[in-house]
């Protein structure tokens, strides 16, 4: 009896952690907010925190829903640089410096480039959004993003 009941906590442990996974995949978490002169824009993030997430960021994905983005936390005052190997999707890239504003912003980037793509300046972050949402929304350069991972 004793081994069964082990085996039901496992169980339920797994189960716990694998649905934990699931919801923040969907977007579950508190969503980004982006404050434009054409009022707030909400997104649903993925977060990419640890070197080896930065690393893959949505590299060979087909396709990102409307209203989803990746968000790439960094220690403040970071100079970033990246590229589009192996990212099959368009995206706009949106530097956000330590003061949570918006500093820099690259629009349209090219699938599978091998172009380095920089920050222009220390940042504590950075947005990648579906190409042409940056437009399409109204975000500019000094516009406040807040989310809990940039605390």
């Amino acid at each position: 009896m004793r081994t069964k009941f082990r085996i039901f906590l496992v169980w339920l442990a797994l189960f716990v952690v694998l649905s934990s996974r699931v919801i923040a995949a969907d977007g579950a978490g508190p969503a980004l907010k982006v404050e434009t002169a054409k009022g707030v824009r909400a997104f649903q993030v993925e977060l990419a925190t640890s070197p080896s997430q930065q690393a893959m960021g949505l590299m060979f994905r087909r396709s990102l829903a409307p209203n989803a983005g990746m968000l790439f936390v960094y220690p403040a005052g970071t100079r970033v640089t990246m590229w589009m190997k192996n990212t099959l999707i368009p995206l706009d890239m949106v530097f956000i410096a330590s003061d949570d504003r918006i500093s820099h912003i690259v629009e349209r980037t090219v699938p599978e480039s091998t172009e380095l793509i920089g920050s222009d300046g220390p940042v504590r972050a950075v947005l990648e959004l579906n190409a042409g949402t940056v437009s399409r929304l109204g975000i500019k350069v000094g516009d406040r993003v807040d989310h809990p991972a940039l605390q």
